[in-house]
């Protein structure tokens, strides 16, 4: 993949330039600020943006984020924070190729890239205490109350990016039981098959909708 990083810490973009071209990537452009970012991926047009959400101050990333995805193409996203911030990323999910990861994660190789070639190729993928944060907050509102156990763990590798099968896989299910459950949590959420939108980002969105609610 092409790779555009923006990401203010020097001594992390360089880490993580490191990182990926020795996974066979090529990295195309660094930046340490959100508006020198978005230039270069408007200039080189990357398969995939790293972007850290704080570039130094506030939300800068996100910024940045919501303008490359307003693009048409839009160009996919993955955002790294040191903490957890959920009430503006409700803007960004709604198309998928997002990724939203904790920088702590990118220290899991493996899981890191294996995120960012999702994003790359349309889907999604949030950290895992993003998704339970997301869920706790659910769980007290009246959108999501009427999901099962199951359908909230279903819902919750949904969220991180993973295939039904890989569902049924870390679930001991069957891949039609999976597909069993994600139709119920699509009817009681009132998410209909609809052209030119992706009913798991809508679901992913009703936990960001909750949350900043």
């Amino acid at each position: 993949m092409r790779v555009v990083i923006g990401e203010d810490s020097a001594l992390f973009r360089e880490g993580l330039s490191a990182l990926l071209e020795s996974a066979g990537h090529e990295v195309v452009g660094r930046a340490a600020t959100a508006a020198t970012a978005v230039s270069q991926v408007r200039a080189l047009g990357p398969d995939v943006v790293i972007l850290d959400i704080r570039m130094p101050h506030d939300d800068e990333g996100i910024d940045a984020a919501l303008e490359i995805r307003a693009w048409d193409p839009p160009t996919p996203v993955m955002l790294l924070s040191q903490h957890i911030e959920t009430r503006r990323t409700v803007e960004l999910v709604t198309s998928g190729s997002i990724g939203y990861l904790l920088k702590d994660r990118v220290l899991d190789v493996d899981e890191f890239l294996a995120a960012l070639q999702r994003v790359a190729a349309g889907g999604t993928a949030l950290d895992p205490e993003v998704v339970q944060r997301l869920l706790g907050a659910a769980r007290a509102t009246s959108v999501l109350a009427g999901l099962t156990p199951r359908e909230n763990e279903v819902l919750a590798l949904m969220a991180r990016g993973w295939s039904n099968t890989a569902v049924a896989e870390r679930l001991y299910l069957s891949p039609r039981t999976v597909e069993t459950h994600i139709g119920s949590i699509f009817g009681k959420l009132g998410i209909i098959d609809s052209p030119g939108e992706n009913r798991r980002v809508r679901a992913i969105l009703a936990y960001l909708e909750a949350q900043a609610g």
